[in-house]
């Protein structure tokens, strides 16, 4: 068997989708599924293993359990606590006391993992620093900014009537309502934007309400986001991500530039009103983490 193994925490929404887009696309050469769930995580299992032969993957999809994680080279966690969001704004952090608790459990269990670990469960900035402190897990990377980030792209590249592949631009700082769009620098076809951007801007804030609506919550972005990810954090191929990583005393989505698996910060020049958005995401973050449950152990990596 070759390639990576993967696992991956969580078998709802998100966790079924992110699990049939890894088999599909044989990114890894084994695949580990893990939910407190015994009778959901079988049937996924089986279906992905069909999933897998019917598309000629070579992926060997398994049931794992938390402590087989430890021998995977990435661990992708897609898990989510038991709550009803109420929140009418900030949703994403809707479940953050909720989910906090959990991603504690699972990173007590994960310490000494030495491999890739990617934080999907939102509120995504607060949960992948929140795993990260407790775990003292050296290479920890959040999704968010980067599908933020493509959204983005896309939009931009619909009003511009352009490839996506021509427009660069990047979406950071927190994902959620203190998402900072770095206008300044985007180029399309390497020229400065040609459209209205806030029309751009509207329809990007406006786009996870529309999925809600739709399907009641975002699951092949976040997959599409993983893929590329892994694939850039694993070295099989070299770019850009937009991830949540330390940025001060928090962790928030910057652009990481990564070579054979490595990966650097490369945050683009920022205008001065980029960056007092960037310090208010900072700060918002800074107190939203201050008033999650306390964890009794920080280990330093």
């Amino acid at each position: 068997m070759s390639g990576p193994m993967v696992g991956i925490v969580g078998a709802g929404a998100v966790g079924r989708t992110l699990a049939a887009v890894l088999a599909a696309a044989a990114v890894p050469g084994q695949l580990l599924v893990v939910s407190r769930q015994p009778d959901q995580v079988h049937g996924l299992t089986t279906d992905l293993q069909d999933l897998a032969h019917a598309a000629g993957s070579r992926t060997k999809v398994e049931v794992g359990e938390v402590a087989d994680l430890h021998g995977c080279d990435a661990v992708v966690i897609a898990l989510r606590a038991d709550f009803k969001n109420t929140a009418e704004r900030d949703i994403r952090r809707g479940g953050a006391v909720a989910n906090a608790t959990a991603l504690g459990a699972l990173a007590r269990d994960l310490r000494g993992y030495g491999g890739l670990a990617i934080v999907v469960t939102n509120p995504v900035d607060l949960m992948t620093r929140r795993f990260a402190e407790v775990s003292g897990c050296a290479r920890v990377f959040g999704i968010g900014s980067n599908l933020d980030s493509a959204r983005y792209r896309l939009l931009l590249a619909r009003h511009a009537q352009v490839s996506p592949d021509l427009v660069r631009g990047h979406v950071i700082g927190e994902h959620g309502d203190c998402a900072v769009v770095c206008v300044s620098t985007t180029t399309v076809a390497s020229r400065p934007v040609p459209v209205a951007i806030h029309a751009v801007m509207g329809e990007l804030q406006q786009r996870p309400a529309l999925i809600r609506r739709g399907i009641g919550r975002t699951r092949c972005g976040p997959a599409g986001a993983v893929l590329s990810t892994l694939r850039k954090a694993l070295g099989l191929v070299d770019g850009i991500e937009e991830l949540s990583v330390p940025y001060g005393d928090v962790w928030l989505g910057i652009p990481m530039r990564f070579t054979d698996g490595q990966a650097v910060p490369c945050l683009p020049r920022l205008t001065r009103s980029e960056r007092l958005r960037l310090d208010s995401a900072a700060s918002s973050l800074r107190d939203a983490y201050a008033h999650l449950p306390a964890h009794t152990e920080r280990i330093i990596p």
